[in-house]
Order: C-alpha cells, then structure tokens, then sequence
C-alpha cells in the first residue's frame, strides 16, 4: 500500500468519510465523541483540499450543522454554538502530508519512551516513541513526537531548542520520524499555522509538500 492510499484510509477512519464529494460534506462520527490520542475529545475535525471538504462532527449535531449553510465560512461561525462552546473559534491551518520518503538520519538522534527521563515535558504527552536530539552529555536539544490517530496516520509535531536552530535537525528530525511512520504501515502527516514559515520550511524539505489543504477544527482547553 503506497503513501497516498495509506493517507485515504486515516481520513476515512478519522473522519468518518473521505475523500470529499465536491463543496462542502458534513458527515457524523463517533470518533468526535471519543478521546482522542491525547485523551482529549476533539468534536471538529475537517480536512480541505481544491476539490473540497470533509467536515466530521457527533453525529446529533449534524442536522443543525447542515442547516447552517452550504458553505465552510457560514458552518464554521455556527459550530461554536451548536456545541456548547460558545468562547471557541472556528479555525484552519495547513494540512501536509509525507509524499516523499527523504534520506539523512541525525546521527545524534535516539528512539525514547515519553516517559524517559531525557525527554522533555512537551514530548512526554505523545502515545508513541518519540525522536530525540541529543547532545555529548546526553542532554534534549531537539525532538518529534508522533500523534498516533489511527494505525494508517500519524501526526508529527518538531521543535529545537533556539541555541541550535538553524543546523537543519527539525528537518532531519521529521524526515528520520517518516521514515519510522512508513515502516510501521501508516503515513506521516504534518500540521502548521500558515504564520509559521520556520515550520513550513522544515515541512517542504521533509518531504511534505503544501499542496493548498488545510487542516479544520475547535480549539480543545487543556
């Protein structure tokens, strides 16, 4: 199974249906009732493309989403309502994910439990190994961790240290964390705020082109 069918079945999976049948596709799924790989409920996921857009809620709010309008902007300023949440904003970001496998390990990276001593707190709340930078003294400069949604995507997340930005580990970082992905049977994806053009680089030189999708959903408190 190639990347891209490998990508078709997480969206399927997570959110409901995919891919999406031209406009805008409300669909329900228990997914958005249930905790998430964090333990959290996420009740918005949608995902964007030129073609479209797959907009996955709990199943009783789909009627009254449907009937707020055919379009993206108009569902969107009506969910936070709807779900109870009324201080919560509709929002999208850039949805990329790994079309191409790219070579070049960090030498100095290692494979850890979230809960290895090394790690660093941000890192500790992924349900997977994360990929850790460290250096002679074998402390964190550097890390991935993988958000396991289902056994078809996981969503990668990177940050640096700012005393060693600038030396390409964010890029060997994701490419190397792909590579894992892939191995194991799923396909990487990769999720930034349009803003965020550090990340969009390390994204591009990874192997995750932006193809104009986006990513679509609520904030969830901690």
């Amino acid at each position: 199974m190639d990347l891209a069918e490998r990508l078709e079945r997480h969206l399927t999976a997570w959110l409901g249906a995919w891919p999406p049948a031209g406009g805008l596709s409300i669909v329900g799924s228990e997914r958005r009732t249930r905790p998430g790989w964090d333990g959290k409920v996420y009740p918005v996921a949608g995902v964007a493309t030129c073609a479209g857009a797959v907009l996955s809620v709990p199943p009783d709010v789909v009627d009254a989403a449907r009937a707020a309008g055919d379009d993206l902007d108009a569902v969107g300023a009506a969910l936070p309502a709807l779900l109870r949440r009324p201080d919560a904003k509709f929002g999208r970001g850039v949805f990329r994910w790994c079309h191409e496998l790219v070579a070049g390990d960090d030498p100095d990276a290692v494979w850890l439990p979230p809960d290895d001593e090394r790690v660093p707190p941000w890192l500790a709340v992924f349900n997977g190994d994360v990929l850790v930078h460290l250096d002679e003294h074998g402390h964190y400069g550097a890390g991935v961790g993988r958000k396991r949604h289902d056994d078809w995507g996981h969503e990668l997340s990177v940050a640096t240290e700012e005393h060693l930005r600038g030396r390409g580990l964010a890029r060997r970082l994701v490419a190397q964390a792909a590579r894992r992905v892939a191995d194991e049977g799923a396909v990487a994806t990769y999720l930034h705020a349009v803003s965020n053009t550090a990340s969009a680089r390390v994204a591009e030189a990874s192997g995750f082109p932006d193809t104009g999708w986006w990513i679509l959903g609520l904030p969830v408190a901690s």
